[in-house]
Parts: C-alpha cells; structure tokens; sequence
C-alpha cells in the first residue's frame, strides 16, 4: 500500500509496538501533532543518521496527551505501529508548516524461531547480568520479539537502523544475536582489565614458583 504521511524526523529509531514519550516544542511539529490528533491519524518517525533522513522508518500514532504548557508545547505518549519505505520526501504542503512523505508499507514477517529467540534472551540476560543491570520486560518471554528487546542489546543508531531494515522476525533474531556474540567477549575482557587494575597495589599472594617464572628460571 502507498500513501501520504506527514513526517517527524529524529535522530532515533522507533520499532512497532515501542511506547515513546516526546516533548513537542516546534511550531511545526505542534501543528503536525495536533493535525493527526483530529484526524486521527499517524505520523512517520525516519531515523535521521549522519544528518541524513534515512528511506525507512515507523508510524506512531499518539496515545495522549499527557501536558499542554501555554505556548503550545506539549508532553505526549505514542506508540510505534508500522515500518515504512519513502519513497519521495514531500517538502512543501498548502498551509502546513511540516513536511511529508508517500511511503509504502513492506510486508513485515513477525514470526520467528522460538527456539532462537530462548537463546538469544538467555544471551541478553547475561549481557545484563556482565554489566550489572536489571531489565524486567512488560511481556511473558514467549510473546516477546525482537522489537522488544533491541534497544536493550547495546547497539548503535546506525545499527538499530540496520535491524529496522530487516522484514522478517528470523533475519532480525539473527542479526541481534550475531551482535551480542560480538559485545559479549569485549565485556568479559574489560571485566577482566578492571579486575587487574584493582588488584594494582593491593597485596598479592606469590609462590616461589612464580617468582621464577617471573625470572625465567625453570
């Protein structure tokens, strides 16, 4: 399907089903969001890397509106909903001071291998576990997808894009799980490198023995 959605660039990639809260400040963006609101409508988040409005990015739709300030700004909650494709930028509308885009809207496989996405849990568990942080997820493991966890995994605007890229939920288990495998050893040497640095000036417990090997005597 091909259609015209008003657009609201920025420097993060949004995934369906992802709740984001936004602060609306720009005239602009005041207008495009109060637009969608009576016409209930959506608006197209692409992800802007390098300073570049990337071809793909997600629908939101705003849930509330949780704060209006006098000159107009706004707290608001939305939600994530579709991944799309521009095809053409739309730079100038009649009286509206946002821009807009046609897109279309790829089919997006959603399942996966529930036997890979176990694993890859278990994997982003212990990522956290390495890094001493906690994450409880709003859903039960086996309603969980990719989309859901990514943000957690420690990847990079530019990376995160990447995996908006992918259509199909396997292709996406996939690429987070190749990502982790490359994070996971990085972490366990800088756990490492931190455990010989506080060891540094600290009494150590040394054998006779490694004071030859220290020596190189045999």
């Amino acid at each position: 399907m091909t259609t015209f959605i008003p657009i609201f660039p920025l420097n993060i990639v949004v995934y369906p089903s992802e709740k984001l809260n936004l602060h609306i400040f720009e005239p602009r963006y005041i207008q495009l969001v109060n637009d969608c609101i009576e016409q209930n409508k959506v608006f197209g988040i692409p992800a802007v890397c390098k300073e570049t409005i990337s071809e793909m990015g997600t629908t939101v739709r705003v849930l509330t509106i949780d704060k209006k300030y006098e000159d107009g700004s706004m707290d608001i909650k939305t939600q994530g909903e579709e991944v799309f494709k521009i095809l053409e930028l739309v730079n100038e509308l009649p009286d509206k001071l946002y821009h807009g885009a046609i897109v279309h809207f790829p089919e997006n496989v959603q399942i996966g291998i529930e036997t890979k996405m176990k694993k890859l849990l278990n994997e982003l568990r212990y990522f956290h576990h390495m890094l001493e942080l906690s994450k409880a997820y709003k859903k039960a493991d086996a309603e969980l997808k990719v989309y859901d966890i990514a943000h957690h995994a420690g990847m990079s605007l530019e990376q995160e894009y990447e995996l908006l890229t992918l259509l199909r939920e396997d292709q996406r288990q996939e690429y987070l799980q190749r990502h982790l495998k490359q994070l996971i050893p990085t972490i366990t040497e800088l756990q490492n490198l931190k455990e010989r640095i506080q060891l540094n000036g600290h009494f150590r417990k040394l054998s006779i023995d490694d004071k030859d090997k220290k020596s190189g005597k045999s």
